[in-house]
């Protein structure tokens, strides 16, 4: 029963944070900015950023409800919150702020913690690891579109 309401909690959290990231983009990808910047071949088209985030938080918030009913440590209280503030301000930062360069920062610290709590809890995790992969696997992606830019 622990598992299922701590599930819960981080999928409040962290579509929380997709909402919070969307209001922040302030019409990002349908901008005149970003249609007209030197975007990478291997752009994907818009539907499959919605695809992908909406699957990698089902995931992500499984991951975190076994990770913190196994581990409630502040280690995996911080990671979490640095992962959501560098997810949300990334937004703010990219397609709000036009600051590429910045952007690229976020996320490779985010792209960093994701991959701390992936290598971290491994073992403890087992299986249940692979939940993380599939939003490690969109970092590198969407780090190397923003590297790209």
């Amino acid at each position: 029963m622990k598992l299922f309401k701590y599930t819960i909690v981080f999928l409040v959290i962290n579509f929380g944070a997709l909402a919070i990231g969307t209001l922040l983009m302030n019409n990002g990808p349908q901008s005149d900015w970003y249609i007209n910047l030197n975007q990478a071949p291997w752009t994907p088209p818009g539907w499959v950023f919605g695809f992908a985030w909406t699957t990698i938080m089902l995931c992500f918030s499984i991951y975190m409800g076994n990770l913190y009913l196994l581990e409630p440590t502040t280690k995996v209280k911080i990671l979490f919150t640095v992962q959501f503030m560098l997810n949300v301000s990334w937004n703010l930062v990219f397609f709000n702020m036009h600051l590429v360069a910045l952007g690229l920062i976020v996320i490779l610290a985010l792209t960093f913690v994701v991959s701390i709590l992936m290598f971290t809890y491994r073992k403890l995790m087992s299986l249940k690891s692979f939940l993380i992969l599939p939003y490690f696997l969109w970092l590198l992606v969407a780090t190397s579109l923003n590297a790209y830019i």
